[in-house]
Order: structure tokens, then C-alpha cells, then sequence
């Protein structure tokens, strides 16, 4: 036992004593093709969570858009159309697939937004200038159109899918 505490010191120095590797550079040989592929993956996995989702709700008459954004106006209004640069007074409700509420304007307000020159998501400028005032709808917004791969780094995860339930108000 003594003889312990007289090489234990002598081993412990022999050890940290040791040459250290150097760290060898990690090669990465990531390609646009890869990226493709990813991005590819990524929208298949998203869109079988949107397909999921839409056979809970079958009762929505969606329309799809080429970027991705599903809409269906529940309640038609009677308004005219926004158009770029306008100004658009709308209520909203952004969720979650699963429901997870995230964020909506308060009761009895709206929230004013200048079409196409707000960082309002792409998803939602779209599905605006597809609104007459006085319509309310459901949007899908698929992450590309919506928060992309960072979310919003509040409420929102990284490539998350997005159900707002809007009310096109007003336009000025």
C-alpha cells in the first residue's frame, strides 16, 4: 500500500506525458448533388407528415399552389383582392401539426402587414394575395415557404410545417 502512494505520482506524470496527436482535418466532400438529395429527402419526409395530417381533415377543400402552400376558404368574403404593396389588416392563428398553438393576434385586433415587403413567411404573403378581404382560410405552409431550417428560433422548430387559420380583414 505504501509503495502505492510513491509510483501512483510517477505513473500519473508518465501519463500525462504522452505525446499528443495533432488533430487530423476532417474531409468533407459534400457536392451539389448531396445537397439535392438532402433537400429531396427532407421535402418527401415533410410531405408524408402533411398527408398524415390532411387524413384528420378531410373536410378541407385544399388547393394546392406550385411552391407547396395548400389554402381552403372556409368563409368567402365578399372584398376585393390585395395586391402587391398594399397593406393587409389580418387576425391569425399560427399552429403546429400536432395543434401546438404558436402565436395569434389578440382578440378584437389585427395585425397590418405590406404585402410582399414584410418578413411576414413567403407561405403567408402568397396565400394573402390569393384572399378576397372579408375571407377567412386554412393554410398549410410547408417549411421551405415558412420558417425554413432554423425556425424562428422561438415557437417554431427547424423544418417545421405550418397550419395558420387566417382572417384577411381590410386592405389599404
Amino acid at each position: 500500500m505504501h509503495r502505492l502512494r510513491y509510483i501512483l505520482p510517477f505513473l500519473v506524470l508518465f501519463i500525462s506525458c504522452e505525446e499528443e496527436v495533432p488533430e487530423q482535418p476532417i474531409e468533407v466532400n459534400w457536392t451539389k448533388d448531396d445537397s439535392y438529395k438532402l433537400g429531396r429527402d427532407v421535402a418527401a419526409n415533410e410531405e408524408i407528415k402533411i398527408r398524415l395530417f390532411l387524413e384528420m381533415h378531410k373536410d378541407w377543400e385544399l388547393t394546392q399552389t406550385g411552391t407547396g402552400l395548400r389554402y381552403y376558404v372556409y368563409e368567402k368574403g365578399e372584398g376585393p383582392k390585395p395586391a402587391r404593396k398594399q397593406t393587409a389588416e389580418i387576425e391569425y392563428v399560427v399552429s403546429l401539426l400536432d395543434g401546438t398553438e404558436c402565436y395569434k393576434t389578440e382578440d378584437d385586433e389585427y395585425e397590418e402587414l405590406l404585402i410582399d415587403q414584410s418578413d411576414v413567411e413567403t407561405g403567408v404573403q402568397e396565400a394573402i394575395k390569393l384572399l378576397n378581404v372579408g375571407d377567412r382560410a386554412k393554410l398549410i405552409i410547408p417549411s421551405h415557404i415558412g420558417h425554413g431550417l432554423l425556425g424562428d428560433q422561438d415557437k417554431i422548430p427547424p423544418l417545421t410545417t405550418l397550419v395558420v387559420d387566417i382572417h384577411l380583414m381590410g386592405i389599404k
